[in-house]
């Protein structure tokens, strides 16, 4: 890995052969991530958005969250083998990227992992608006299919703030209105806050919400309109997983926001670990991309009836099909 070069010229301290070690096992995860998490993501995300919008009649409003994060999840696929490939993750690198490609590549990151949080807790909320009031059509297909394109709209105006510190950070001091922003700490600290601090103090209290609900019993517990008990444990899985792969992320921002940059740190021999742990943790986040579609997959009961009935559509014309929406219809009716 470059990194180690670089640190192994600038500071003889540097225990060169322990970040030999942490290259080569950063490698062989790289490489199996691309050759099995990536295609598996991307496959997955891909049938999840195809089999959900070619059956948006029955869709739900969970099923419109999903189809948020899957995606969000081919942006990280688009990003993942353009990272993994670079000399950061891997000694057989096929490609160096310039400061442009770069912040290209964290703007998508960023975006990407804005729009799965906060699709993840705006679902944890919704949901339990469902299991509260579920004749409100408060948390319709409709309106979630709106407050999803306030989601992208929020992270790319979210990330635009970041933007501006990462950018001031790669060019020239020359320019005085970029002088005092080169500060990537505060760049960290305000995708810490946003990223995953505010979902995570709402999916808290939603679910304290929903253990409230749960433990009321009510005559509405009988409606027929209220969601199927199976995602209830679809969302209950769905928000550990997010968070069990996102968090290591996040906390390896903490440590820069609160460290400071790495260069600072005074004993050199903790760089290595440092950045391994920072490109595992990275490695976790691209994680989710196939994690969350292949869970719906297992867990959801309908995806399995929507995907056949996508199946038979592409094998019949217009007769047949013809039928088949009628089916359709009367069944969501």
């Amino acid at each position: 890995m470059w990194l180690c070069m670089v640190y192994n010229e600038t500071d003889t301290s540097v225990d060169f052969q322990l970040c030999q070690d942490f290259g080569l096992i950063l490698s062989v995860f790289s490489l199996i991530y691309l050759l099995v998490c990536f295609p598996l993501g991307l496959c997955y995300n891909v049938l999840l958005v195809v089999v959900n919008l070619s059956n948006k009649v029955s869709m739900t409003m969970p099923d419109v969250y999903f189809v948020n994060m899957a995606i969000a999840g081919l942006v990280l696929n688009l990003v993942a083998p353009v990272e993994l490939l670079s000399s950061t993750f891997t000694r057989w690198h096929a490609w160096e990227y310039n400061n442009e490609v770069y912040i290209t590549l964290l703007i998508l990151f960023n975006i990407s992992s804005l729009v799965i949080m906060y699709s993840t807790t705006l679902l944890s909320l919704d949901y339990y608006i469902e299991r509260a009031l579920p004749r409100t059509y408060m948390s319709s297909v409709y309106n979630t299919k709106h407050v999803c394109g306030f989601i992208w709209g929020g992270a790319v105006l979210t990330s635009f703030s970041s933007l501006l510190f990462y950018v001031c950070n790669h060019i020239s001091t020359k320019m005085v209105e970029c002088s005092k922003m080169q500060n990537k700490e505060a760049a960290d600290a305000i995708m810490m806050f946003i990223g995953y601090v505010v979902p995570a103090v709402a999916v808290l209290y939603a679910f304290v919400l929903i253990l409230r609900i749960r433990k009321e019993s009510t005559p509405l517990d009988q409606d027929s309109a209220r969601l199927d008990p199976s995602i209830h444990r679809l969302l209950l899985a769905s928000v550990c997983v997010q968070f069990v792969l996102w968090t290591p992320y996040y906390m390896t921002l903490l440590v820069h926001t609160v460290a400071g940059a790495p260069g600072y740190i005074s004993n050199a021999h903790y760089l290595p670990t440092y950045y391994f742990l920072r490109c595992v943790s990275k490695l976790l986040a691209f994680s989710s991309s196939f994690a969350m579609p292949l869970m719906y997959r297992q867990m959801n009961k309908n995806f399995s009836n929507k995907l056949q009935r996508l199946l038979r559509r592409l094998h019949c014309r217009d007769q047949s099909c013809s039928h088949e929406r009628s089916t359709v219809q009367q069944v969501v009716t």
